[in-house]
């Protein structure tokens, strides 16, 4: 298999009239971009294949930031992703294309990604955990080093019961402020163990995570999370139970 890659369709936009422009996810080189030639004519072989959440074995060539698929194999069918799981799929494939650079070693976080789409295909209520997981995952693979188990300010390991505020590039210290910014000493332990025993623990991880992935992301919003805000909108209201 000299020259053959695992890797994962991220994102494709059609190029030309038979082409595409693929987006990859890629164990070895991280995130890299292709040109699919003739992928969308009626004869290609490609066209089943080059979908997100396909595990895939793909080869390329040539220089510059745009190289050319030579080949590409499904390793497997499709991740079978629908519904809240779908687009939560697609949030995730959105954000590694927003913050990975071209072409970077993330063969560690390319695991954590296969795992959390299979932690999506086998839920059927919820994707928080899987989301706050995985995004926990990608910001200590982009060097985002933080101590959740130790006060930034004095050192002491921090208290269950106690509070602390967050404060960029510093760390948690504590604090008698309760706001948007404010964890306590639980809500840390859990982060530092990416384990989320409650509610209280997964809206205090997803708080964090917005706020530490929002450098990265910039100020242009993610179109998944509009597409995923349509979609919650659009299901129907449960059955009230009758006196």
């Amino acid at each position: 298999m000299d020259g053959w890659e695992r890797a994962f369709v991220l994102h494709g936009r059609p190029y030309s009239e038979t082409s595409l422009m693929l987006d990859l996810f890629t164990e070895g080189h991280g995130r890299v971009r292709l040109l699919a030639k003739g992928a969308r004519s009626r004869r290609s072989n490609l066209k089943g294949c080059l979908q997100p959440f396909t595990p895939l074995l793909v080869r390329w060539g040539g220089r510059g930031e745009v190289k050319t698929l030579r080949n590409a194999e499904a390793v497997s069918l499709g991740l079978p992703l629908s519904g809240m799981m779908l687009y939560s799929g697609l949030y995730v494939n959105e954000l590694l294309s927003r913050v990975l650079e071209q072409e970077g070693n993330y063969s560690v976080l390319f695991f954590d990604y296969l795992q959390c789409l299979q932690a999506l295909a086998a839920e059927d209520s919820s994707p928080e955990h899987a989301l706050r997981q995985f995004e926990l995952a990608l910001l200590g693979h982009l060097g985002y080093g933080l101590d959740f188990l130790h006060c930034a300010g004095s050192g002491e390991p921090v208290d269950d019961r106690m509070t602390y505020r967050y404060r960029e590039e510093k760390g948690f210290i504590a604090s008698l402020v309760v706001d948007h910014y404010s964890f306590t000493g639980r809500e840390l332990r859990a982060l530092a163990e990416r384990q989320f025993p409650d509610a209280q623990t997964l809206r205090a991880a997803k708080r964090f995570t917005r706020m530490a992935l929002k450098p990265y992301l910039g100020g242009k919003p993610l179109k998944s999370r509009e597409l995923f805000r349509q979609f919650v909108r659009k299901q129907p209201e449960p059955p009230v139970d009758e006196a």
